[in-house]
Formats: structure tokens, C-alpha cells, sequence
């Protein structure tokens, strides 16, 4: 596997990694510059030596993980190869000296449109212009196909398509921490979604589309399918910012995007940043 395909599948877990690699070497060292090594919160893929250079690395790495703004994180390691060097996890007596390079890469943040209608479109359109993975779900084979067709120009985002005839078993294949939008042609399938949603433990936010007397009578149902007010009130609906008004697809998923691009920027600054 290619480290960059290592980082690929932690990113598609919605799991953030370190990138460590061997910038420059003096002496004798087991790596020589460019070695990579790719650490999550509990994997590794690469190496940068073993040994006490690498486990160190390793124990750095997850500290800059757990730290509260891993997205602005980048730091250095400089490590003495020979037995005099002060260690944690054994001595190395290669004779030279090494210096590491340690980013976060975090996760880019994940939304999942469910309904490829003229919103869901639209919505995918603006959305598919910005760095995220983005899911685009329909129970429609051909709505899919014609959605693919729209979008034609190189996107920023990854997209990924789910064509499903039971699209809330999809749920249980979104990373950790995804968003999702509910805007399906079906308001069954719009409450099927809202009930397997609130089940799931690694959402992020859960939005619907939608009238405040649509949300009264799935609250209601809601409720008789035993889901408790606080797990109800997970749901936000209507969705969009209400400054933007307007009846048009391409207004209501501009109303949208916008308020969700604000809160996916007010819990990941990076994510606006010029890559």
C-alpha cells in the first residue's frame, strides 16, 4: 500500500493522521530522507527506522492528535542515534542523527445529501466546489445518473455516489462525523431516515428539508417510535439560513450550503483555508 493510500483510508473513516517523514539525516541512520510513516489514533502504515526514533515519533504523533486544534498542527523532532541519547523505548546505536517532520492531516469533513432532486442537485453543485467528502444518495438509479451528467466539471470534493433502494442502511457507511441532509422525494423515506439516523452514534448533525408542520407530524411519529425529546430535537428542520429567502432550488441550496459551511468552518478552520 502507498502512503497515500494509507492516509486516503483514514480519511475515508473520517479519522485524522500524522504524516511523519525523515527530512535529513547525518551519519548513519536506518532511513534514509523521504521515509514516510502514517500514524492514526490507532494504527500505523511505513517507517521512519523502529526502534526508539519510531516510537517516539509514534508517541508524538498521538499527542498531536488528541491536542484541541489538531488542524493547526505542525511540529519537528530531532533524535541522536548513538547510546549516550536520552530514550523512552530502547537505545539505537546507528551513530547518526535524524530529523522528522510531523503534520496533521486532518479529515476533511464529510456531508451526505440524501434525495438527488433539484435541491439535492443544486445543493451538490455548490457543496461538491469546497474540500469535503461528499455522499450523494439516491433510491433512484436513473435521478443518480442524470445528477452524475450535472455535474460535470472537475470537482473539489471527493464524491462519493450511493445508489440505494433502502437508503437508510447507507447511514451505517458514513465516517464519523458526517453531515447529513435529508431532501429525498418521499417524505416515508424521509421519515425512515430521521428514525435510522437518530440510532446512529457517529453523526454529526442531521438536517431535514422541509415545512415546521412536516417536522410537528415526524416529531410526532418520532416519539412513537420511542425516540426520546432530546434525541428529536437532534433534527433541525427547516434547514438553511434564514436570511435567504426564496422558493427556488438553486436559492433554497444556496440557503443551505451557506449554513452549513459556517458550522463546518466554526468546528474546522482549515477546512477554509487555500489548499
Amino acid at each position: 500500500m502507498l502512503w497515500t493510500h494509507a492516509i486516503e483510508d483514514s480519511h475515508r473513516r473520517g479519522e485524522p493522521v500524522v504524516l511523519v517523514t525523515v527530512t535529513a539525516v547525518r551519519g548513519h541512520a536506518p532511513q534514509a530522507p523521504g521515509a514516510k510513516l502514517v500514524v492514526s489514533r490507532s494504527t500505523t502504515w511505513g517507517t521512519v527506522g523502529g526502534g526508539n526514533l519510531e516510537a517516539t515519533a509514534i508517541d508524538r504523533a498521538r499527542e498531536l492528535l488528541l491536542d484541541a486544534d489538531p488542524a493547526a498542527q505542525v511540529s519537528s523532532l530531532h533524535a541522536e542515534l548513538n547510546e549516550h541519547a536520552e530514550n523512552t523505548h530502547g537505545t539505537q546505536c546507528c551513530g547518526g542523527t535524524v530529523d522528522l517532520l510531523l503534520e496533521v492531516l486532518p479529515a476533511p469533513a464529510a456531508v451526505a445529501i440524501f434525495g438527488m432532486g433539484h435541491v439535492g442537485v443544486e445543493l451538490a453543485r455548490l457543496l461538491s466546489r469546497h474540500p469535503l467528502r461528499l455522499h450523494l444518495i439516491d433510491s433512484r438509479e436513473q435521478l443518480l445518473q442524470d445528477a452524475g451528467a450535472e455535474l460535470r466539471d472537475p470537482p473539489v470534493a471527493d464524491l462519493v455516489w450511493h445508489h440505494s433502494p433502502v437508503p437508510e442502511v447507507t447511514l451505517g457507511e458514513l465516517p464519523h462525523g458526517c453531515h447529513v441532509l435529508i431532501m429525498t422525494h418521499d417524505h416515508a423515506e424521509d421519515a425512515a431516515l430521521c428514525d435510522a439516523a437518530l440510532r446512529c452514534g457517529h453523526l454529526a448533525s442531521i438536517g431535514m428539508i422541509g415545512s415546521s408542520a412536516k417536522h410537528r407530524r415526524f416529531q410526532q411519529r418520532l416519539r412513537e417510535e420511542g425516540h426520546s425529546e432530546q434525541q428529536i430535537d437532534r433534527i433541525r428542520t427547516p434547514i438553511g439560513d434564514p436570511q435567504i429567502a426564496g422558493k427556488a432550488p438553486a436559492i433554497v441550496a444556496f440557503s443551505v450550503a451557506s449554513e452549513l459551511l459556517v458550522h463546518i468552518l466554526a468546528k474546522n478552520p482549515a477546512e477554509g483555508r487555500v489548499r
